[in-house]
């Protein structure tokens, strides 16, 4: 490729990068005159069609998620000469391991803005089936955007070796070949399982926080086996013994993303999203961000949309290390209490390297006690927050269906009850209860909106909370005429409706509890 020449529709003006499985030229629509990255694989390697098919599947998925913190394709397919090629968005700006390398740690809320825009992209990807299976700060690029809060706008570059729902990219990788960085790499990626879902993503994401805020990744060691070993069998050490300031909320939604089980993270990137932009909103011991992202470009940064996963590297010399940072892990398996491991590397030698120069000292941060502390415990769940108000609800209908048996189902304010733990009104509902519950209380969740995924329900609760409402289904009954022989107040509960047909329950005697006697 030299300039001047004509891939597709655009004119390539100059090369802007260059890194072991390709190069980075900027190039021009020759009608429209729109610049553009053009990224193209050295000839060696559009010769191999798996390679190919990877490097196209960045296209397909890219394209698929539309989401600002997705760099745009315009373009791909594959030159006269053979050469594949990807059109791409041009970016102004700098990627984040470049940012981390020249201000050290980030401020705590700074860290957590940009990955809360992170999170939220991946959410995007997430709901479309993909999974990108490679997060990391060299494939995170910071440019400016001043709509949204602190002037810029995270970008996530190249879901080159993405896992498209349905496999619709038509690339499957073996179930003992793993591809990623081991320094982000989830223990299920780590150990070549089979299936590799968003929260693998939510692990590398918690791994990159980690090392915004800290200043050095949670496991770090000389080789890729070493790397790989401490993912698999090693607890997350906590960043606040390593800096100093770190909130505790901040430490339990680290953890939680480093989870070695995947039941125990957050579920997608975007409850993690949720989780932090929640986090930032409403704790007061987060120190305040820098006050304008003006210093964030101290350092002129070029034009590009590089990554060096595909094999592009960026405009700055690239820093070294013993590990590569794109491995393909072939047959991992415990040998004799150790790891037995087939490495290739994913590049030739001239990708960028994870670096291992020393971490900028922090100078708040205390000497760690001889003894690790505990972790803190995390903050009650909504679930948790909610029960013990659900119960009053059931037990405030218990003493209201003494004197109102048969009556209209009531609400929560005749019941005399408070809000939910969010000041929202407890919704009642006496109908359609699951297994013979005769009422149910609903809170509609931190969001304040009934029918959405994070609602509570009485009967998700468990017997120490529904027990107290089992019976015959209430329904509201006729008002029993008058007579010399009828008492003012009969205590009865109406014959129970079904949407399915089952017998007919007959009418039966309150006990003083305000519930029916034979249940």
């Amino acid at each position: 490729m030299v300039e001047g020449t004509q891939v597709g529709a655009y004119r390539v003006l100059n090369r802007i990068g260059e890194g072991g499985m390709g190069t980075v030229w900027m190039a021009e629509h020759v009608t429209l005159g729109r610049r553009a990255a053009l990224k193209v694989l050295h000839p060696e390697f559009s010769l191999r069609q798996e390679i190919v098919t990877r490097f196209f599947n960045e296209a397909r998925a890219a394209t698929a998620i539309a989401d600002p913190g997705i760099v745009q394709i315009f373009d791909f397919g594959q030159h006269v000469d053979g050469s594949a090629y990807l059109v791409m968005e041009l970016l102004d700006g700098e990627p984040l391991d470049r940012r981390l390398a020249r201000q050290g740690v980030f401020a705590i809320r700074d860290a957590l803005r940009i990955m809360r825009q992170v999170a939220s992209t991946l959410g995007a990807a997430h709901a479309r089936g993909i999974v990108h299976r490679d997060i990391k700060p060299e494939n995170i690029f910071i440019v400016r955007d001043p709509e949204v809060p602190g002037g810029e706008r995270a970008k996530v570059l190249d879901f080159g070796i993405a896992k498209l729902g349905g496999d619709q990219a038509g690339v499957k990788t073996q179930t003992s070949a793993v591809m990623g960085t081991p320094t982000y790499m989830s223990p299920e990626q780590c150990r070549g399982a089979g299936h590799v879902d968003a929260r693998a993503d939510v692990y590398a994401l918690g791994c990159v926080l980690f090392t915004l805020i800290v200043g050095r990744p949670p496991f770090d060691a000389e080789g890729v086996g070493d790397i790989i070993a401490m993912h698999l069998r090693e607890p997350a050490p906590t960043p606040s013994l390593l800096r100093g300031g770190i909130p505790p909320e901040v430490d339990h939604l680290i953890l939680r993303c480093l989870a070695k089980d995947p039941a125990h993270r957050f579920q997608s990137a975007g409850e993690l999203a949720a989780a932090i932009g929640a986090l930032v909103h409403s704790s007061p011991q987060l120190p305040p961000g820098m006050a304008s992202s003006s210093a964030a470009y101290a350092v002129a940064s070029a034009p590009t949309t590089l990554s060096s996963a595909s094999g592009v590297n960026q405009m700055a010399p690239p820093r070294r290390s013993r590990v590569g940072l794109v491995v393909a892990i072939v047959g991992l398996g415990v040998v004799g209490g150790g790891i037995a491991l087939g490495v290739r590397a994913a590049d030739d030698g001239d990708s960028p390297k994870p670096s291992t120069e020393p971490v900028p000292a922090v100078t708040s941060a205390p000497t760690p006690a001889p003894t690790p502390a505990t972790p803190p415990a995390p903050p009650p769940s909504p679930r948790a927050r909610a029960k013990p108000r659900i119960k009053d609800v059931l037990a405030g209908f218990v003493a209201w269906s003494h004197d109102h048996a048969g009556a209209p189902c009531p609400d929560a304010a005749t019941l005399g009850v408070a809000d939910d733990p969010w000041g929202h009104p407890f919704r009642i509902t006496c109908t359609d209860q699951p297994g013979d519950q005769i009422v149910g209380a609903i809170s509609a969740g931190p969001d304040g909106t009934f029918e959405t995924d994070d609602d509570i329900a009485s009967w998700q609760l468990g017997p120490d909370v529904t027990d107290a409402v089992r019976g015959a289904r209430w329904t509201v009954a006729a008002a029993p005429k008058q007579t010399p022989t009828t008492p003012a107040k009969d205590h009865t509960i109406a014959k129970p409706t079904h949407s399915n047909p089952r017998p007919a329950a007959p009418t039966v005697q309150l006990d003083e509890n305000g519930l029916p006697i034979s249940r």
